[in-house]
């Protein structure tokens, strides 16, 4: 009986001490992971030469390059010009493959342009395509206003007319077909003028027919009048005689 109680005891001691050495062990084994270096935080297994080589479930694996050396970090969130891709393995930081694109939802959708580009539909722009507008608070394109074609040019006219005038204005339009969706949109613009010179430079029955009248007027009394003296001077004459 002493003997039993003996061995069960030991085998207590033997429970206890392999309890603790386990313990132990993995407080070892977790500071091992982690290291005493900044770029192992967050990893699962680590390396002096290339950083982080798997990460937690939760976080992202991200291969940093710089010059010819590159190691691995493990991070929240990605960085600019990457998202986040997840895997039943690993989750890891893959790079955006739209052009001038600082982040994005995917690897052909970006959420967001490098600085000087605009936004439209996942991709980056210079400027806006046609029938958008671009919206400077958000670099975003937005629906803008929609025009029809251009009419055919007006009659030439002046003051309301078209004569009496050498020169005159001749208009064109075109309709709205579709209003922005903001209305800090502007329009363009619908109606543009033009100079024009005009087919009739007279008036029928005009101001300039009426002064054509009396200049014929005057110069038919001027001729009379001139007849007369010279018949008045041919008399003359013939009485001096």
């Amino acid at each position: 009986m002493q003997f039993r109680l003996f061995s069960f005891a030991l085998l207590v001691l033997n429970c206890m001490d392999y309890s603790h050495c386990q313990a132990s062990r993995w407080r070892r084994s977790k500071r091992a992971s982690y290291g005493p270096n900044p770029i192992c935080k967050g990893c699962l297994s680590c390396s002096k030469d290339n950083g982080c080589i798997r990460c937690q479930h939760k976080l992202f694996f991200f291969l940093r390059r710089e010059g010819m050396r590159q190691y691995g970090e493990c991070l929240h969130s990605c960085p600019s010009g990457y998202y986040g891709l997840r895997a039943p393995d690993m989750n890891r930081c893959s790079r955006c493959r739209i052009e001038n694109c600082d982040s994005c939802f995917s690897r052909d959708f970006c959420t967001k342009c490098k600085a000087g580009f605009y936004l439209h539909r996942g991709r980056c722009f210079e400027e806006c395509p046609d029938g958008f507008a671009s919206l400077e608070e958000t670099m975003e394109c937005v629906e803008g206003c929609e025009v029809g074609p251009w009419s055919e040019w007006g009659t030439c006219s002046r003051n309301n007319k078209t004569c009496g005038f050498k020169w005159g204005l001749e208009t064109r339009t075109r309709q709205i077909v579709k209003k922005p969706a903001k209305d800090t949109i502007p329009c363009p613009t619908i109606a543009e003028s033009r100079r024009c010179k005009m087919a009739v430079r007279h008036c029928p029955g005009g101001r300039r027919t009426a002064k054509t009248k009396d200049k014929r007027k005057k110069k038919k009394n001027l001729m009379e009048r001139a007849q007369k003296q010279h018949s008045i001077f041919l008399a003359t004459d013939r009485a001096s005689q």
